[in-house]
């Protein structure tokens, strides 16, 4: 294993968060917050300086690494951002329990937005801002900006992406990672801007527009309001959020063919057009179930459409109280909050293309029944589908409801009701926020040690469970130098 490499990486990525830890800084300063709460960034900036200094200062001669430090580097970093992350909330006192602390770190970084917090209006604007922060640094994967800030860059990187951008693929849009990561980010934060402008449009002051927009980007969902976008009541609000959840729920490389004015290949995504038609049904079932519930037609189109939204990008926003609807409404949330979002976006969820892959396989399997000695090929946006994606995919598969089942159990020890545990675990799992029955609101309800266990499953979910098992498998630090 290159020791070297992944000391570089990892100082390079202390001096980036030591970098974003002065936004919360400033904004604490602006606002005459206090010293103690200004000392909560500066202790977390100057241990980063000081790792970061006795870390690898100059990059290594030997740059080449594999698969296998590609994810030890993703899964270490993760754990650390979230370690530092949490050091805001103790120090400053707003949530001086060390597991309640790291939970919401590791639920903003992971786009979670799952919260032990009863009401969020009695913390500071700053300690609010970069708990809405973490959102968008964790969104598109915090080593894709380490990638895309560094002068140098390999494709042997690709290996880092692969790991940390969720999803059974990860393609290429240009050949230089760095340059690749670049462009991410470049449209990422150009539609976090656009947000922040549609949101201040529709009446937000300036900072809430940035934690709702931080929040809608990373598809994380903290809110600086107890009550969620519910709070501002607004029809164009609603509409505008519903709308950038959805596209942040799509395939970043979709956005880039878009600039490039290929829109043919846009509208030619298979793995889209299944996301749209999920979303539309849903929406359409839901609607014909809660119809007796609402008086006009318009909130009630406007409340499912949302929370379907907010749902399968695993956003978490909510404007509706979903946990009221018929046990048919909520059971096709739960779907959703498994199908999540698509491959390359910031949304959670076992993915969409996946969900596809399995789907063909299955009808595959039917047609072999009349035809078993033919050949037949599976395609996805075109491509013949080999057979090392489909065995990855069908991996993956066993091992997802394997971790699963195992959450589940940890969680029931806990929990008063089959319902309360089953959904937290697929809300935590699957990055989504909100729960059903006693986590509907928040998670505060759970002991420290289902909290860890919960923060764990986070951490799996948004990683994709291989490489952070990876960085606690023996085998790997027997080849160590």
């Amino acid at each position: 294993m290159n020791t070297k490499i992944i000391s570089y990486v990892i100082s390079n990525l202390f001096r980036i968060l030591m970098c974003l830890f002065l936004f919360p800084l400033a904004i604490s300063i602006y606002y005459k917050e206090g010293l103690r709460i200004s000392i909560s960034y500066i202790i977390p900036i100057v241990l980063l300086c000081i790792f970061s200094y006795f870390l690898a200062q100059e990059p290594p001669e030997e740059q080449s690494f594999f698969s296998k430090e590609g994810f030890f580097i993703v899964s270490l970093s993760w754990l650390l951002i979230s370690i530092f992350g949490a050091l805001p909330f103790i120090i400053s006192g707003s949530i001086p329990n060390i597991f309640e602390a790291i939970f919401e770190s590791v639920s903003g970084f992971t786009t979670t937005g799952a919260t032990i917090l009863p009401e969020v209006e009695h913390l500071s604007k700053s300690i609010l801002f970069w708990r809405s922060f973490t959102h968008i640094v964790g969104g598109m994967g915090v080593l894709v900006l380490v990638l895309a800030i560094l002068p140098k860059g390999n494709n042997q990187s690709l290996h880092i992406i692969r790991a940390e951008v969720p999803g059974p693929v990860v393609g290429k849009m240009v050949a230089k990672m760095s340059y690749n990561s670049r462009i991410l980010y470049i449209i990422y934060i150009a539609m976090i801007i656009i947000m922040i402008i549609l949101y201040v449009f529709g009446g937000m002051s300036l900072y809430d527009a940035c934690i709702h927009a931080f929040g809608t980007a990373g598809t994380g969902g903290f809110s600086s309001k107890n009550s969620s976008i519910a709070f501002y009541n607004s029809a164009y609000i609603d509409y505008v959020t519903a709308f950038g959840m959805l596209a942040f729920g799509l395939n970043f490389n979709l956005f880039y063919l878009l600039i490039l004015g290929n829109i043919k290949q846009v509208f030619k995504s298979e793995e889209a057009k299944y996301y749209f038609s999920l979303i539309i049904i849903s929406t359409l079932l839901i609607c014909l179930n809660i119809s007796n519930m609402y008086d006009s037609v318009s909130r009630l189109v406007r409340d499912v459409f949302f929370t379907v939204s907010s749902i399968i990008t695993s956003t978490g926003y909510t404007t509706a109280n979903f946990n009221s609807w018929p046990t048919f409404s909520k059971t096709i949330l739960l779907f959703l909050m498994f199908v999540g979002g698509c491959a390359g976006s910031t949304a959670g969820g076992f993915k969409v293309s996946r969900v596809i892959i399995i789907f063909k396989q299955v009808i595959r399997e039917f047609k072999k029944v009349g035809h078993p000695n033919k050949v037949l090929n599976m395609k996805l946006e075109g491509k013949t589908i080999d057979k090392e994606m489909i065995n990855g995919v069908n991996s993956y598969f066993v091992l997802y409801f394997s971790v699963f089942i195992i959450l589940l159990l940890l969680v029931s020890l806990d929990s008063s009701t089959f319902l309360t545990a089953f959904s937290s675990v697929l809300s935590i799992f699957n990055n989504i926020g909100p729960g059903l029955d006693d986590t509907a609101a928040n998670f505060s309800v759970y002991s420290n040690f289902t909290k860890f266990v919960l923060s764990l499953g986070m951490l799996l979910g948004r990683l994709e469970i291989i490489p952070l098992l990876i960085l606690f498998s023996p085998s790997i630090y027997k080849k160590i130098d």
